[in-house]
Protein backbone atom coordinates (compact mmCIF):
# COMPACT_ATOMS: atom_id res chain seq x y z
CA UNK A 1 0.00 0.00 0.00
CA UNK A 2 0.89 3.40 -1.18
CA UNK A 3 1.03 5.88 2.15
CA UNK A 4 1.73 9.56 1.13
CA UNK A 5 2.09 12.36 4.08
CA UNK A 6 0.23 15.50 2.97
CA UNK A 7 2.97 18.10 5.46
CA UNK A 8 6.30 19.37 5.04
CA UNK A 9 6.63 19.06 9.19
CA UNK A 10 9.72 17.34 10.68
CA UNK A 11 8.29 16.54 13.59
CA UNK A 12 5.03 14.53 11.83
CA UNK A 13 7.57 13.33 9.58
CA UNK A 14 9.12 11.58 12.43
CA UNK A 15 6.04 10.79 14.00
CA UNK A 16 4.27 8.82 11.23
CA UNK A 17 7.26 6.60 10.81
CA UNK A 18 6.86 5.67 13.82
CA UNK A 19 3.85 3.45 12.25
CA UNK A 20 4.95 3.09 8.53
CA UNK A 21 8.31 1.98 7.74
CA UNK A 22 7.81 3.86 4.15
CA UNK A 23 6.04 6.52 2.77
CA UNK A 24 6.16 9.64 0.22
CA UNK A 25 6.15 13.33 1.75
CA UNK A 26 4.13 15.38 -0.31
CA UNK A 27 3.14 18.75 1.09
CA UNK A 28 0.57 20.71 -0.98
CA UNK A 29 0.36 24.40 -1.50
CA UNK A 30 -2.77 24.87 -0.58
CA UNK A 31 -5.20 28.29 0.27
CA UNK A 32 -5.34 27.64 4.41
CA UNK A 33 -7.85 30.42 5.02
CA UNK A 34 -10.67 29.18 6.68
CA UNK A 35 -14.11 31.39 8.05
CA UNK A 36 -14.88 28.94 10.62
CA UNK A 37 -14.32 30.02 14.59
CA UNK A 38 -14.40 26.74 16.74
CA UNK A 39 -10.75 25.15 17.23
CA UNK A 40 -11.92 21.91 16.97
CA UNK A 41 -13.58 22.69 13.14
CA UNK A 42 -11.15 24.91 12.00
CA UNK A 43 -8.10 22.53 12.35
CA UNK A 44 -9.97 19.42 10.63
CA UNK A 45 -11.27 21.62 8.31
CA UNK A 46 -7.63 22.98 7.39
CA UNK A 47 -6.35 18.98 7.60
CA UNK A 48 -8.67 18.18 4.85
CA UNK A 49 -8.20 21.20 2.87
CA UNK A 50 -4.03 20.12 3.21
CA UNK A 51 -4.52 16.81 1.12
CA UNK A 52 -4.82 19.40 -1.63
CA UNK A 53 -5.49 17.35 -5.05
CA UNK A 54 -3.91 14.02 -3.74
CA UNK A 55 -6.63 11.77 -3.70
CA UNK A 56 -7.30 12.11 -7.31
CA UNK A 57 -3.70 11.89 -8.41
CA UNK A 58 -3.16 8.92 -5.68
CA UNK A 59 -6.78 6.85 -6.06
CA UNK A 60 -5.03 3.79 -4.35
CA UNK A 61 -3.09 5.53 -1.59
CA UNK A 62 -3.66 6.10 2.10
CA UNK A 63 -2.94 10.20 2.67
CA UNK A 64 -2.32 11.81 5.67
CA UNK A 65 -2.40 15.32 6.67
CA UNK A 66 -2.82 17.24 9.78
CA UNK A 67 -3.25 20.78 10.92
CA UNK A 68 -2.25 21.94 14.60
CA UNK A 69 -3.65 25.14 16.17
CA UNK A 70 -3.32 26.85 19.24
CA UNK A 71 -6.35 27.88 21.29
CA UNK A 72 -6.85 30.87 23.81
CA UNK A 73 -9.95 32.71 24.68
CA UNK A 74 -11.92 32.68 21.37
CA UNK A 75 -8.09 33.48 19.46
CA UNK A 76 -6.49 30.97 17.50
CA UNK A 77 -2.77 31.24 16.85
CA UNK A 78 -1.43 29.84 13.76
CA UNK A 79 2.47 29.91 12.84
CA UNK A 80 3.62 33.61 13.70
CA UNK A 81 4.16 35.23 10.18
CA UNK A 82 7.57 37.32 11.63
CA UNK A 83 9.95 37.80 14.71
CA UNK A 84 7.53 40.64 16.24
CA UNK A 85 4.45 38.32 16.02
CA UNK A 86 5.95 35.54 17.94
CA UNK A 87 6.60 38.16 20.26
CA UNK A 88 2.68 39.15 20.62
CA UNK A 89 2.03 35.53 21.22
CA UNK A 90 4.18 34.85 24.09
CA UNK A 91 2.94 38.03 25.62
CA UNK A 92 -0.50 36.45 25.44
CA UNK A 93 0.04 33.18 26.42
CA UNK A 94 2.43 33.81 28.78
CA UNK A 95 1.84 32.09 32.38
CA UNK A 96 -1.48 31.01 30.91
CA UNK A 97 -3.69 27.56 29.94
CA UNK A 98 -4.41 27.37 26.47
CA UNK A 99 -5.78 24.59 24.19
CA UNK A 100 -3.95 22.64 21.30
CA UNK A 101 -6.08 21.27 19.03
CA UNK A 102 -4.56 18.96 15.88
CA UNK A 103 -7.01 17.64 13.29
CA UNK A 104 -6.43 15.10 10.81
CA UNK A 105 -7.60 13.90 7.43
CA UNK A 106 -7.11 10.34 6.25
CA UNK A 107 -7.99 9.38 2.70
CA UNK A 108 -8.24 6.00 1.81
CA UNK A 109 -10.46 4.36 -0.97
CA UNK A 110 -12.53 7.32 -2.59
CA UNK A 111 -13.51 8.21 1.11
CA UNK A 112 -12.43 10.73 3.89
CA UNK A 113 -12.06 10.30 7.57
CA UNK A 114 -11.41 13.72 10.21
CA UNK A 115 -11.31 13.70 13.44
CA UNK A 116 -9.41 15.98 16.10
CA UNK A 117 -7.75 15.29 19.49
CA UNK A 118 -7.36 18.46 21.85
CA UNK A 119 -4.91 18.94 24.94
CA UNK A 120 -3.94 21.61 27.08
CA UNK A 121 -0.32 23.16 27.71
CA UNK A 122 0.39 26.14 30.34
CA UNK A 123 3.35 27.91 29.75
CA UNK A 124 5.59 29.56 32.22
CA UNK A 125 5.82 33.53 32.91
CA UNK A 126 8.26 34.61 30.78
CA UNK A 127 10.17 37.98 31.18
CA UNK A 128 10.88 39.67 28.12
CA UNK A 129 14.59 38.75 27.77
CA UNK A 130 13.54 34.78 28.36
CA UNK A 131 10.95 35.99 25.32
CA UNK A 132 13.45 37.61 22.85
CA UNK A 133 16.05 34.75 23.68
CA UNK A 134 13.73 32.28 22.62
CA UNK A 135 12.26 33.68 19.70
CA UNK A 136 16.61 34.20 18.63
CA UNK A 137 16.59 30.35 18.68
CA UNK A 138 14.24 30.39 15.44
CA UNK A 139 12.20 28.04 17.08
CA UNK A 140 8.46 29.32 17.70
CA UNK A 141 8.78 30.62 13.78
CA UNK A 142 7.80 27.63 12.67
CA UNK A 143 5.08 26.26 15.44
CA UNK A 144 1.32 26.73 15.97
CA UNK A 145 1.37 29.14 18.87
CA UNK A 146 4.66 30.32 18.20
CA UNK A 147 6.45 27.51 20.47
CA UNK A 148 7.32 23.57 20.48
CA UNK A 149 6.08 21.69 23.30
CA UNK A 150 9.52 20.13 23.10
CA UNK A 151 10.67 23.48 24.56
CA UNK A 152 11.57 23.37 28.06
CA UNK A 153 12.23 27.66 27.93
CA UNK A 154 8.13 28.33 27.59
CA UNK A 155 5.93 25.25 28.75
CA UNK A 156 5.84 24.69 32.68
CA UNK A 157 3.11 21.56 31.80
CA UNK A 158 0.63 20.01 29.73
CA UNK A 159 -2.27 17.71 29.85
CA UNK A 160 -3.67 15.00 27.17
CA UNK A 161 -1.56 13.57 24.00
CA UNK A 162 1.96 14.89 23.89
CA UNK A 163 2.00 13.81 20.55
CA UNK A 164 -0.72 15.80 19.60
CA UNK A 165 0.81 19.15 20.87
CA UNK A 166 3.50 18.13 18.37
CA UNK A 167 1.26 17.98 15.57
CA UNK A 168 0.38 14.25 14.57
CA UNK A 169 -1.73 13.04 17.74
CA UNK A 170 -0.62 8.80 17.45
CA UNK A 171 -3.04 7.12 19.61
CA UNK A 172 -5.89 8.11 18.07
CA UNK A 173 -4.36 8.19 14.58
CA UNK A 174 -3.34 4.79 15.32
CA UNK A 175 -7.15 3.96 16.51
CA UNK A 176 -8.59 5.18 13.05
CA UNK A 177 -6.14 3.54 11.40
CA UNK A 178 -7.14 0.54 12.19
CA UNK A 179 -10.90 0.86 11.99
CA UNK A 180 -10.67 1.94 7.96
CA UNK A 181 -8.11 -0.03 7.11
CA UNK A 182 -9.12 -3.16 8.04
Amino acid sequence: MQVILASGSPRRRQLLGEIFDSFEVLPQNVDESCDLTRGYAVCQRLAKIKLGNLPTLFEDALIISADTIVFMRGKIYGKPKDRQEAKVFLDELSSKWHIVYTGVAIYYHGDIHTFYDKSQVKFKTLGEDDKWKYIDTGSPMDKAGGYGIQDKEVVEKYEGSYTNIVGLPMEKLKEYLSKIIN
